[in-house]
Formats: structure tokens, sequence, C-alpha cells
């Protein structure tokens, strides 16, 4: 079973966007763009690495190049066990 999102961001995952522009293969002058988004570790960034290398294996379109920004959504810090909850109203 496949982790849930809440499980990847206690594990130190964080929001990965990248933006490849990439050539169309019948019209090279022409640029295009696809926006990806994953869960993936910064610095090292696996999964968009694994990513750009499929995609330079089965995807005819040659990268022109590719932004990314990463955003952790919770750090250990962050996250706490609550034992109670108080209703107001």
């Amino acid at each position: 079973m496949a982790p849930t999102e809440t499980e990847l961001m206690l594990k130190g995952y964080g929001l990965t966007t990248a933006e490849f522009c990439y050539r169309m293969p019948d019209h090279t002058h022409v640029l295009n763009t696809f926006v990806w988004q994953d869960y993936d570790i910064a610095p090292d960034h696996p999964r968009l690495f694994r990513f750009i290398e499929y995609w330079q294996a089965e995807i005819e379109g040659a990268l022109h190049s590719v932004r990314f920004a990463h955003r952790k959504m919770l750090s250990s810090g962050e996250w706490r066990s609550v034992v109670g909850e108080l209703r107001y109203h």
C-alpha cells in the first residue's frame, strides 16, 4: 500500500513543482511547457531526476530547460499528538 501524503510529510518529503520547457518534435522552433508535481526529498530530489531520466528516454520532445521549486510542508517540530479536544460554542 502506498504511503499517505501525511506519512510522506512526516518522513521529510515536501511538494516539488517543476516546469519543463521542451521543443515540439515536429516543430523544433516551438517551445511548449509541462508542469509536474510530486512529493520529493530535498536537496537530492530523486523522484524529479528519475522523471527527467524517463523524459529523456521515452518522450520525443527534447528538453530545453527545467525550473523547479520545493516546499517542505511539515517539519517534525510542527507535528504533535493531541490527547483531547476543547470546543468553544
